[in-house]
């Protein structure tokens, strides 16, 4: 009798795992639920430039040639707009996300400046 319950069990936790590998969303589907939207903002070099030295020349150096963080001189040869604003709202590696310290058009704004550094 026992042996019969157990087998039950197996089969129920097997059941279980089959239904939850085709129900629960892949790495893709996750990745692309956390990417943030940007805002669509005109280019204001000016405000963005203030908003780099404000926010970014303490880890990126103040002509971005790069410190404790990467240069950023050439940000827009590796990276596009979307890119650059995903990577600063949600941080990555040891930088830290800038979504509680800066609005998302101002973080839009300063991708925009960045993408056209190539």
């Amino acid at each position: 009798m026992q042996k019969w319950i157990m087998s039950g069990l197996f089969f129920a936790a097997c059941a279980f795992a089959v239904v939850l590998m085709f129900t629960l969303p892949g790495k893709e589907e996750v990745a692309e639920q956390n990417k943030p939207t940007m805002p669509e903002v005109q280019l204001d070099a000016a405000k963005a430039e203030a908003t780099v030295k404000a926010s970014c020349i303490t880890c990126h150096g103040d002509q971005l040639q790069g410190g404790v963080g990467p240069s950023l001189q050439n940000e827009g040869g590796q990276h596009d707009a979307e890119e650059i604003y995903s990577i600063v709202t949600k941080g990555r590696g040891q930088m830290p996300s800038f979504k509680e310290k800066l609005a998302p058009e101002e973080i839009a704004n300063v991708a925009l400046w960045l993408s056209e550094k190539k």
